[in-house]
């Protein structure tokens, strides 16, 4: 059976922003490239992969790339296609959680070990002595996490500092020999902290809220065209979502406490429902493009026709309107457990927390594993962050990029690409003066890849 016929009816991506538009899979029907093979690989219960495979192989198809994201159906990931093509292995799953919305059904440790047995498989594999972990917006904690832990043990993930501490099992997890994080994002910690709504005013309820707190109220700068919010309201703002943050911290550790001591409402765990913390939603810096819309420092940009120059990047994104219905339960809440919200959705912040055109700062990256900046500061293999300018997630790659621990690291950004690589189209002052970004993509990570002595 074809691999795009088994699996038709497996479950889509989940409509989150952190997920991927379904646009950027390879439509479900099409056919694959006649240079590629695919077969079915069951990694683990629940953990279903795709093995692609240059049809002759070459002298990278020794060089395997393990592909998953943190909640979306990545089994048609355009890594999968695009790199096996360039003569890679590439083997791309789902994990427990990409049934649901941002590991409701499963905490962030349980993901590890479904890692572990994709790595393992691979590093098995007949032909294969290389393998790389690819991480593309919430799949950069998945990865990063992994290969911090598997390089310097659990000690990393139970050393006082961190909110939750890892189970022992997670001990003796097999190092990968690479990582790519192709726009990342800050984390799945960090983005649930960037879309914590500080306007709510009843920890139990979306219905209530203060109207000076509300980015979408016009008396504070909101415009659907693009907003312009002052200073003084931006200050105001960042200030009120990180004590909101931390005070969210507190109550679930509070909960956990009485769970742990037989008080709780059960005795493993519990729901634990947010308002106003849904990920796709309450963000500043879509709203209003002047925030986080160019690096610190110079960068390699990488053009339509592959060449490069090097300065200070900057953002070609448009105003974006996240949803935001702080009233809903569907789409307004974050809907997890006690656990899980410790485990994969909380990250300390002090109080300078915020962030400018530049830069985040007040946040504790190393106060959770659910934070790429903070794993990456254990991580040494060779190593490639790629940001994309067309979208608001791009930055992130600087941010990992100054934490990372390995001495073979590089940073580049694509012009012109949007968060699943592909051209943005409304970016453009003339058509096509991206180009094709997705070709641009891939064709850069397969330069990275392939330079004598990396691999």
């Amino acid at each position: 059976m074809k691999f795009t016929t088994l699996f038709t009816t497996l479950t889509a991506a989940s409509a989150l922003a952190l997920a991927l538009p379904a646009a950027a899979q390879m439509p479900v029907g099409q056919p694959l490239d006649p240079s590629i093979k695919s077969s079915f690989v069951h990694i683990a219960s629940g953990v279903p992969g795709v093995l692609y495979q240059p049809v002759t192989p070459g002298p990278k198809s020794h060089i395997a790339l393990f592909v998953m994201h943190a909640d979306g159906d990545y089994l048609e990931f355009s890594a999968c296609t695009e790199l096996s093509k360039r003569g890679y292995t590439v083997l791309c799953a789902n994990n427990t959680s990409s049934k649901s919305f941002t590991f409701n059904d499963g905490i962030i440790d349980d993901v590890m070990l479904q890692i572990k047995a994709a790595v393992t498989y691979l590093k098995q594999a007949p032909g294969i002595d290389k393998v790389v972990l690819f991480g593309h917006s919430g799949g950069a904690t998945l990865m990063t996490a992994y290969q911090d832990i598997a390089e310097n043990g659990v000690a990393v993930c139970q050393d006082a500092q961190k909110i939750h501490k890892c189970p022992d099992n997670l001990a003796g997890m097999p190092e990968a020999d690479g990582v790519v994080l192709a726009d990342a994002n800050w984390g799945q910690a960090e983005m649930v902290l960037l879309s914590i709504d500080p306007s709510v005013s009843d920890e139990t309820s979306g219905m209530v809220s203060n109207p000076d707190l509300d980015i979408k109220n016009p008396k504070n700068g909101y415009d659907p065209k693009g907003s312009n919010y002052s200073p003084a309201f931006i200050k105001k703002f960042q200030k009120a979502e990180g004590a909101r943050a931390n005070k969210l911290i507190q109550m679930a550790q509070d909960r956990l406490a009485l769970i742990e001591a037989g008080k709780g409402n059960y005795a493993d765990d519990e729901s634990f429902t947010i308002p106003g913390a849904f990920v796709a939603a309450n963000k500043m810096f879509p709203e209003d493009p002047r925030l986080l819309s160019r690096s610190q420092k110079p960068w390699p940009l990488v053009h339509a026709n592959g060449s490069v120059t090097t300065g200070i990047i900057h953002s070609v994104r448009v105003p974006e309107t996240p949803p935001m219905q702080l009233s809903s339960y569907k789409f307004g809440a974050l809907k997890t457990t006690v656990r899980n919200y410790l485990s994969s959705f909380a990250i300390r912040v002090t109080d300078n927390f915020g962030y400018d055109e530049s830069a985040i700062h007040g946040v504790e990256w190393t106060s959770t594993y659910a934070s790429p900046p903070g794993n990456v500061e254990g991580v040494t293999v060779p190593f490639l962050a790629l940001g994309m300018t067309g979208h608001w997630e791009g930055l992130a790659a600087e941010e990992i990029y100054n934490h990372t621990k390995s001495a073979d690291k590089s940073l580049a950004f694509i012009e012109g690409a949007d968060h699943v690589y592909r051209t943005c189209i409304k970016c453009e002052t003339t058509p096509g003066q991206f180009g094709d970004t997705v070709k641009t993509t891939y064709d850069y990570i397969d330069s990275w890849l392939s330079k004598p002595g990396r691999f």
